[in-house]
């Protein structure tokens, strides 16, 4: 087994290995910090643990996979290091389409339990990041000009995020749940959300690790990318759904959690700097790791009380880009 093999192999057992730990202490944290049911008898315990805890640990894992998927699809899709899902607008758009389907349909997140709900919510999210994804490209005119397409999607992330924050103004029964919501929490996870997010992860993996070729191909440039018979327009409408659904089916569940799709992809090729037939599960595999370690961290840090995890992955991720930038130019 040679190095660009047994590298990235190592990478992933490795992250494998974390998240079979975090998934344990997960299931292991509850609302007054570290208190393992598993040894405990009685229906009680049996129905926090596998009600609770595991379907909210198993989905935080999944949602975390979704963003670090999207981010390396954007970042490669864009040729651009600094592109993920906020960046693009999808993250705020696909809040606003959930935003929109709670406010038309009168149902918080804690009562969409059902799968007819949370696919309503998924596919909400869906064409909202569809929307604003089509958006930033239509501003930035094409993925060319790298600076016109940040700073479009900067604009119509802050578009978006505006519109949600009128819904909420003028159907001020909702705000709090959409506080919630905007901020980032995982407790809104139950067994459908997870068996809809493990759905849309193995479909979204499945088709991007098809591309993978097509985003080495992309990374060379459009015009070389073209002459090894890429079909441009085709691979980037798929790969730019790809996005979408990911981003949109983790909004949908956890709401607004940033840095996860930044971060993950610059971690994985930090460490192995593979190709994207690599890049694409390492990143998820990482997405994952972080977020169920923020996750457990904010349930754990403040109890009783819970930090939103969201933002909490904002502190994180933000540090370790300021940290980034100062050791040395994305």
């Amino acid at each position: 087994m040679n190095g660009a093999v047994r590298r990235p192999l190592g990478l992933a057992l490795l992250l494998l290995a974390l998240s079979a730990a975090l998934c344990l202490l997960g299931s292991a944290v509850g609302s007054l910090g570290f208190e393992p049911l598993w040894n405990r008898a009685g229906d009680a315990s049996a129905a926090i643990l596998w009600e609770i805890r595991v379907p909210r640990t198993l989905g935080a894992w999944l949602a975390g996979a979704l963003l670090g998927l999207a981010g390396a699809v954007a970042q490669g899709l864009f040729r651009n290091p600094l592109a993920d899902p906020y960046l693009l607008g999808s993250a705020t758009g696909a809040a606003f389409g959930v935003a929109v389907l709670l406010v038309l349909i009168g149902v918080s997140p804690v009562a969409a339990s059902g799968w007819g709900a949370r696919i309503g919510l998924t596919g909400a999210g869906f064409l909202g990041a569809v929307l604003a994804v089509l958006v930033t490209l239509g501003l930035a005119r094409g993925v060319q000009q790298t600076l016109r397409l940040l700073l479009a999607g900067v604009v119509v992330g802050m578009l978006f995020g505006a519109f949600s924050a009128l819904l909420m103004f003028w159907v001020p029964e909702i705000m709090r749940t959409m506080q919630a919501f905007l901020l980032g929490t995982t407790g809104f996870l139950g067994w459908a959300s997870v068996g809809l997010l493990a759905g849309v992860f193995a479909l979204t993996l499945l088709v991007a690790t098809g591309a993978s070729r097509s985003l080495d191909a992309l990374a060379l440039g459009d015009t070389t990318a073209a002459s090894l018979g890429v079909a441009l327009a085709p691979v980037r409408a798929v790969l730019i759904a790809v996005v979408a659904l990911a981003t949109g089916a983790a909004v949908a569940q956890v709401g607004l959690i940033a840095f996860i799709g930044l971060v993950a992809p610059h971690l994985v090729r930090a460490a192995v700097k593979p190709t994207h037939r690599w890049l694409l599960p390492l990143s998820a595999l990482a997405g994952a790791v972080l977020l169920l370690a923020a996750d457990v961290l904010a349930r754990w840090l403040l109890a009783p009380q819970e930090l939103p995890v969201g933002v909490l992955t904002a502190v994180l991720g933000g540090g370790y880009l300021l940290w980034l930038m100062h050791r040395r130019p994305l």
